[in-house]
């Protein structure tokens, strides 16, 4: 009997050391990359050509001027791309949950073709409606406008789905019936009741919709003509034309910019994941 329990032991031990091996190696895979975006963007452009270095150099000031000195407005960029990102996603997320809490609470006539409808909207790949919906736009004379790029997030049908699925796996009918009999609305309900409960899966696809509109480069990239309302994505890219083709330092800091916000909105967001992972809706 003692030599099973120690031959378990060491089993486990030998299986802990191996999950946390490939843990850390994927945790380099992730970093080293992003590591050495932040390090070529203190070096100079010799420095980058000689090949990669793990550790800072001290250019990164002359690398900010030379790309802030040649019409790169990076402050227009910041400002046009967290308005629309913000835009995007309160909308998403609000009323992606709004509509995953009606199809989960109600029972109405209609409710699985909805559902369905849904379903399927997810395996469609936008890319078949992308043309349809710029002709579109068009034709309202939405182009050089930021509506375009924001209201259709309202219609986010994978958020609605993962919304339905926490539902279901946290959501309590009690904590409905209990707020109904104690005279609350159903806008009250959801709006103070329901939205703390779905804290986690909220700041999930909010992080999900910041990152992706933060990143969205072709959709601005048709439906903007005016230089003071590009993006930021559609900025970084402006730093492959000629002017700065051989400044690769000033590239780097182009680039490193633009991730800083998602890192900032990611740091927020993640600490409502981890606290609400063993939050209940309802106590006994």
């Amino acid at each position: 009997m003692a030599k099973e329990t120690t031959s378990y032991k060491s089993q486990k031990v030998i299986l802990s050391t191996i999950i946390y091996v490939f843990m850390i190696v994927f945790t380099l895979i992730a970093i080293v990359p992003v590591w050495l975006m932040l390090v070529n963007a203190t070096r100079s452009t010799p420095e980058i050509n000689a090949g990669i270095s793990m550790l800072p150099s001290k250019y990164s000031i002359a690398n900010w001027h030379i790309l802030t000195g040649r019409g790169f407005k990076i402050a227009v960029g910041f400002r046009n791309s967290l308005t629309i990102s913000a835009c995007v996603t309160v909308l998403c997320v609000y009323f992606s949950s709004l509509v995953a809490y009606g199809i989960h609470v109600y029972r109405f006539k209609g409710r699985a073709i909805l559902w369905n409808l849904i379903m399927m909207l997810i395996m469609l790949p936008a890319s078949l409606s992308f043309i349809g919906f710029c002709q579109f736009i068009s034709q309202l004379h939405l182009r050089d406008n930021f509506i375009p790029l924001i209201i259709p997030s309202i219609a986010s049908a994978g958020t609605v789905l993962f919304m339905k699925q926490y539902m279901d796996s946290v959501l309590s009918f009690e904590l409905i019936e209990a707020s109904r009999i104690d005279g609350a609305g159903e806008f009250m309900i959801f709006n103070r009741i329901i939205l703390p409960v779905l804290k986690p899966a909220l700041a999930t696809q909010a992080i999900f919709a910041f990152v992706g509109s933060w990143n969205n480069f072709m959709t601005p990239f048709v439906l903007l003509s005016k230089t003071d309302m590009y993006t930021l994505p559609m900025l970084v890219q402006m730093l492959r034309g000629d002017i700065y083709r051989t400044e690769y330092g000033a590239i780097y800091v182009g680039i490193a910019v633009s991730l800083i916000p998602i890192i900032i909105f990611y740091a927020f967001m993640s600490r409502y994941i981890i606290s609400g992972l063993t939050m209940g809706s309802v106590k006994e």
